[in-house]
Order: C-alpha cells, then structure tokens, then sequence
C-alpha cells in the first residue's frame, strides 16, 4: 500500500474517495480513529492509501480533478 494523500479535511477525504471509487480504484483511509480521537485539531491527518498497482493510475485521477496535494 503507498499514501496517496495526507488531509485532515473529512469532506475532502470523502470526495477523493468518491473519485477513485468511480475510476475503480480500490482504497482505504489510514489514521482515521486516532484523527477522531485527537478532537480535530488537526495533529493527525488521514492517510489516503492504494495498492502499489494502482500508485499511478491514482495519482492521475486526483490530478485530472486539480486534487493532488497533501493539506
């Protein structure tokens, strides 16, 4: 698995995931139970990862949308 994304915005977590999804590329989301404990202040971001095969397929899709960058 390879981070894709690091974001403590939720919202923006679940819209990248809503574009992966319908690329069909498999994901999960790292840290999310330590970035709820934390409060949200934002110590913790979520990781947004893939698997390595999908590394730059990903990585395209998150581009051709103006979304890939770390927050």
């Amino acid at each position: 698995m390879v981070t894709i994304i690091r974001t403590t915005n939720m919202v923006r977590l679940s819209f990248l995931r809503a574009l992966l999804n319908d690329a069909g590329i498999k994901n999960e989301v790292f840290d999310s139970h330590i970035s709820a404990l934390e409060g949200g202040i934002g110590a913790f971001p979520c990781r947004l990862v893939v698997a390595d095969a999908y590394k730059l397929s990903a990585e395209r899709v998150l581009d051709d949308a103006g979304e890939l960058y770390d927050d």
